[in-house]
């Protein structure tokens, strides 16, 4: 399969996956150098799907485009186009892959860590948006300030605002001399996990066929980067019909046995997860 077009264009597919404590990913690039796609299937989307699964041997469970990003590499006067697809799986790939916490540490707010950064961050970008009325506006709901709730979602939002005001620098580390930063990529790919896993199921296409509801909540809270209230996020699974019973049990090396769920496909419908977090206190300082 080739791309006519007066610019460079590849495909990448974010390719997320869940570690044992932050999301992970891989980026595979199908571009000029990549053998062609199959011709089997009638879809762009199936096509890459098909090849994704076939390069990490990763079953593949959802999949959606992403986005359309344009970047000018350095040296170069012509734009290149990315065309970005989320692949979501609960297995790991093979290859480079990585804690998107390690790149974003601020939107981890599960530990003390990820806090204190983030309160530092505040304090910076407060002194670089000051009688500034524009800026003002945008970190307000960006960092949830001045009454404004917290939203995990606008991982991008935060990430441009930093990058902009030089709090993080501009180019990543180990990556200073190259032409590629895929910064930007991830926040996005984060953003919209965020989002489908809060109003639909997507958080199921991260976990294997049988789960507990502590799993489920710890798959929750690793892709959010915040904690759940643990009876509140049960009540709304069992409320909702969600999961039904394996008659299994997990049985641990240490603990009780655990029952194991999976998910009703009869509930695709009426996902609704985001009511279960706890509340956050942002750091204002």
């Amino acid at each position: 399969m080739t791309f006519q077009s007066l610019c460079p264009t590849d495909l990448i597919t974010v390719l997320m996956t869940l570690g044992d404590d932050a999301p992970h990913v891989a980026l595979l690039r199908h571009d000029r150098d990549t053998p062609p796609l199959e011709e089997s299937h009638h879809s762009l989307q199936k096509r890459l799907c098909h090849w994704a699964e076939t390069l990490t041997h990763c079953p593949i469970g959802y999949m959606e485009q992403l986005y359309t990003f344009s970047s000018f590499p350095i040296r170069e006067q012509t734009p290149h186009i990315h065309i970005t697809y989320l692949a979501l799986s609960h297995s790991h790939p093979r290859g480079c892959h990585g804690s998107l916490y390690q790149r974003f540490p601020w939107e981890d707010r599960r530990d003390e860590s990820g806090n204190k950064q983030l309160a530092e961050f505040i304090t910076a970008i407060r002194q670089w948006a000051d009688n500034n009325e524009e800026r003002q506006s945008r970190i307000a709901p960006a960092f949830g300030l001045d009454g404004l709730p917290w939203d995990d979602t606008r991982v991008l939002e935060r990430y441009e605002l930093l990058w902009e005001s030089g709090l993080v620098p501009r180019s990543p580390p180990k990556q200073k001399n190259t032409d590629r930063d895929d910064r930007r990529l991830l926040a996005t790919a984060l953003s919209r996990l965020r989002a489908r896993t809060r109003y639909s199921p997507a958080v199921f296409e991260l976990l294997p066929s049988s789960f507990t509801l502590l799993q489920l909540q710890q798959a929750m809270e690793t892709v959010s980067g915040r904690l759940m209230h643990k009876p509140n996020f049960r009540r709304l699974v069992l409320h909702q019909q969600l999961v039904e019973e394996t008659g299994t049990y997990d049985r641990p090396t240490v603990g009780r046995p655990a029952r194991l769920y999976r998910f009703r496909p009869a509930a695709m419908a009426s996902c609704y997860l985001g009511a279960a977090f706890l509340p956050l206190d942002v750091p204002t300082l």
